[in-house]
């Protein structure tokens, strides 16, 4: 699937774009504390000559509403109908609604492409916050729409959105004595699904590349579990080196031109560094217990792992090349799948202990550990590109399968993210180009 590129446009004819901060816009979420009261924020219909102006103004709803920082407004409460965007509201009409902010803008076709533009007003100070204009093909509205959702997103907690964000996972189908699994994409919201792999060979943790067109991951094709590079756009896809045992827990270093993965021999495995370029190894660990689970922080400088080197699985933290190993998960039970945050200041873990599964955080040197959700059978968190939502699979008792959930960093606002058939092992990716 090759990539879109959306041009934005910072000035145009008949709107003026303002762009305020959070320090000088009135409408604020601090959304460093937990359960944060949504803001109350209405979405008016795009004026549009045909109903995708009420499509897109739904996905940007839609969005807003499942971060759980804001509750919009049904439009039926609505006093004023907005005919015209390039107006001044009546913000007495949406102040008698409690509607903090207001959303207006429009959705035109001009000679093949598609120009979408909004504005963000503070309904009590009569301000408009922000204000953008876009020009993309028409079969990218549903991505215009994320993008939109994502500046009010920012302007209004100050913070980076999620939004225009895709996820790759395992999906899952048939009896469960004999599950077909392939890897599939979609966008952060379960739309746009696309079949990656059609092998009936197992395939395991996905990853995304941070240039977004590539994905790692593991697969038992040919009776060797391996890791393999596939790329997104043309569907090429190879061996990740040619190691005579099983290679497994694939992840990409920041800069994309390494990948970190477990290599197993003689009943241990250790964790490995492969320059993409030069296609040369380089061995991080040297145990006789099972490391595995690598993922960087953002600034490439550390490793964090799981290893049963002291009896059961716990994390370690290592430079990246290979020295200063230390544990430092020290809770009761057992931790796996660490992921370090893209804010680099916490690290996701999956953790079991009295018969149940755990997805929570600490901080890089173990402190701060806090659980945001238990279950029966809850693992493989991935954050999303601004560190401050989880997604993860789980496996709920009599279910039949996995799916797909996301919590906010703060352990409110759990919710299951919708796929067309089970799935398992989630990984978000950076926001898109």
């Amino acid at each position: 699937m090759k990539r879109t590129f959306i041009r934005l446009m910072i000035a145009f004819a008949g709107m003026a774009v303002v762009f305020a901060s959070p320090a000088q816009a009135r409408v604020e979420i601090n959304i460093n504390k937990g359960n944060v009261e949504p803001l109350p924020i209405a979405i008016t219909d795009f004026q549009a000559a045909d109903a995708l102006g009420t499509q897109v103004t739904d996905v940007i709803a839609a969005d807003l509403k499942r971060s759980g920082l804001f509750a919009p407004i049904s439009k039926s409460a609505f006093i004023e109908k907005i005919a015209n965007p390039d107006q001044t509201p009546r913000f007495e009409d949406w102040k008698v609604i409690n509607a903090q902010a207001l959303v207006t803008g429009r959705v035109v076709r001009e000679g093949g492409r598609l120009k979408a533009e909004f504005r963000l007003w503070d309904t009590f100070s009569g301000q408009q916050m922000a204000g953008q204009q876009f020009y993309t093909q028409p079969e990218n509205w549903r991505r215009v729409a994320h993008i939109i959702a994502d500046a009010i997103y920012k302007q209004i907690t100050g913070e980076d959105g999620y939004f225009d964000t895709r996820v790759v996972f395992v999906s899952e189908s048939g009896p469960k004595n004999d599950r077909k699994r392939q890897l599939a994409i979609m966008d952060q919201d379960g739309f746009n699904l696309r079949v990656l792999t059609n092998s009936k060979d197992i395939v395991l943790t996905p990853r995304f590349s941070p240039n977004q067109q590539e994905v790692t991951y593991m697969s038992f094709e040919g009776g060797q579990p391996r890791v393999y590079l596939l790329q997104l756009e043309t569907g090429r896809r190879e061996v990740v080196g040619n190691f005579p045992g099983m290679t497994f827990s694939p992840r990409f270093s920041p800069d994309g031109q390494r990948v970190i993965m477990s290599l197993q021999q003689d009943g241990n495995s250790n964790i490995y560094t492969m320059d993409l370029r030069s296609r040369t190894t380089t061995r991080l660990t040297n145990t006789g217990a099972i490391d595995t689970s690598p993922s960087y922080a953002p600034d490439g400088r550390r490793i964090v792992f799981e290893s049963d080197r002291g009896g059961r699985q716990q994390l370690y933290v290592m430079n990246s090349d290979g020295s200063g190993q230390n544990r430092i998960s020290f809770g009761d039970g057992s931790y796996s799948t660490p992921v370090w945050s893209p804010r680099g200041d916490l690290i996701a873990f999956t953790k079991q202990s009295g018969g149940k599964f755990s997805i929570g955080v600490m901080k890089p040197d173990g402190s701060g550990e806090r659980i945001l959700t238990t279950g029966f059978h809850n693992e493989g968190p991935t954050w999303a590109p601004n560190g401050r939502v989880l997604m993860f699979f789980r496996d709920n008792a009599g279910s039949g399968g996995s799916q797909l959930y996301s919590i906010d960093l703060t352990g409110y606002n759990e919710q299951r993210v919708p796929t067309p058939a089970f799935a398992s092992d989630p990984a978000w990716s950076p926001l898109l180009e």
